[in-house]
């Protein structure tokens, strides 16, 4: 399965992604890593241009209902049928409301990566 990591907005706090992008390697998967500040237009485009399966948005600037707002606009807009899930900061009262915008999964403060890493395992992509 390949992964798409990516820190959508202003937030250039990047050192929980890569962990979590390490710990998906280790695991078996492969790994693009956006790189920081991305727009989420930016972040839909790099993922059609690397065929990735799922789409992972990592937040921890506060703005994840408004990211994810745009985010299921931006792939409704680009016809793009793939899960993509948030974590970071999230509150995990804000779970339920995250996964009513299209987030497959949502990783709540203080999620392991072997929590991420158990999710993928049990996720099916079409091949």
């Amino acid at each position: 399965m390949k992964v798409l990591l990516a820190k959508p907005g202003l937030d250039g706090h990047d050192v929980g992604v890569k962990v979590l992008a390490h710990g998906l390697i280790d695991a078996g998967f492969t790994v693009v890593y956006s790189g920081l500040r991305k727009s989420i237009e930016e972040i839909v485009q790099i993922a059609i241009e690397n065929k990735v399966d799922i789409i992972g948005l990592s937040i921890l600037s506060g703005t994840h209902i408004l990211l994810s707002q745009r985010m299921k606009e931006v792939m409704t807009e680009r016809k793009l049928n793939i899960p993509w899930f948030v974590g970071g900061n999230i509150p995990p009262n804000d779970i339920d409301k995250l996964k009513k915008l299209g987030a497959s999964k949502a990783f709540a403060t203080g999620s392991k990566v072997a929590d991420v890493v158990t999710y993928f395992n049990s996720i099916h992509v079409p091949a």
